[in-house]
């Protein structure tokens, strides 16, 4: 029930504001407004349900703090981006033809907005979290990992590579990334910059949903295997690379900090044998 409470809400927002971007597309400036005001009210509805259905302060989402999480979120995502189209225009996959308008990146920006929020508060803030109190952190980032990719199948372009691709370095490293810092923030900036940066700066296709106008107007070419293909660089195997080697960074944090959840049968165990161990000194 504390699952649904706090799903349905957040998701009829992510529903309401999608369709109200349909609306005015090729309005770049209401779409600018109308993301923006959909990325904020998913974070009020997110913390009013979980006040509600679970008793406590929200602390993932605390103003406190929020805008350097994300801005240092923003800055991995952005450097993730640049490292992986660098390499793919490197063997020759995508070259830069001339400047595109400055309108698309604009209406792009209150998009990924909405996007990048509304799929973390729902993959990572709700199902992941949930998730893990009950089958520990690693089960529920497999197991979140995998919805996340499936989600991805719903995409115009969408191929089953892709949405494997997703599940492994998006679905897993953004759940690591939450169970390092214990904010949403962070994974809403890597989130938020990894999208932007492939759509509106590279111009390039992001997870399936068709081109995109940004700054540069790229042009992929070549190999799909290099590139992705028709779903966008997020199938491309620099991608997974570097998305691996960051769940795996962001998990070893979390162990340091003593952040991972152990199943909860292990867990017991471990508390019996402490009992058995003081019981017998």
């Amino acid at each position: 029930m504390r699952l649904l409470k706090q799903l349905l809400p957040v998701a009829a927002v992510a529903f309401v504001g999608g369709q109200a971007i349909v609306l005015v597309e090729g309005n770049a400036f209401l779409t600018l407004a109308i993301g923006i005001a959909s990325a904020v009210l998913a974070v009020f509805v997110y913390a009013r349900a979980v006040r509600w259905s679970e008793h406590r302060v929200p602390v993932e989402v605390a103003a406190e703090g929020a805008a350097t999480r994300i801005g240092l979120g923003m800055l991995l995502g952005v450097g993730w981006c640049a490292a992986v189209m660098m390499n793919i225009a490197f063997l020759g996959g995508y070259r830069v033809d001339g400047f595109g308008s400055p309108a698309g990146p604009i209406g792009l920006f209150g998009f990924m907005a909405a996007a990048a929020v509304t799929e973390e508060l729902l993959f990572r803030g709700i199902l992941f979290r949930i998730v893990e109190e009950r089958t520990g952190t690693w089960m529920a980032l497999t197991l979140t990992g995998v919805l996340f990719g499936l989600s991805h199948l719903l995409n115009p372009h969408a191929s089953l590579w892709g949405a494997i691709a997703i599940a492994i370095e998006a679905g897993a490293m953004l759940a690591a990334a939450y169970a390092a810092t214990r904010t949403l923030w962070v994974p809403i900036g890597v989130h938020f910059g990894w999208n932007f940066a492939l759509g509106g700066i590279f111009g390039a296709e992001v997870s399936g949903n068709g081109a995109n106008e940004g700054l540069l107007n790229g042009v992929m070419s070549g190999s799909d295997l290099l590139t992705g293909g028709r779903f966008g660089p997020e199938g491309s195997p620099y991608t997974v690379l570097i998305g691996v080697l960051l769940t795996i960074v962001f998990m070893w944090t979390a162990r340091r900090r003593g952040n991972v959840v152990p199943r909860r049968r292990r867990a017991a165990r471990a508390a019996r044998a402490d009992a058995a161990a003081t019981l017998s000194q």
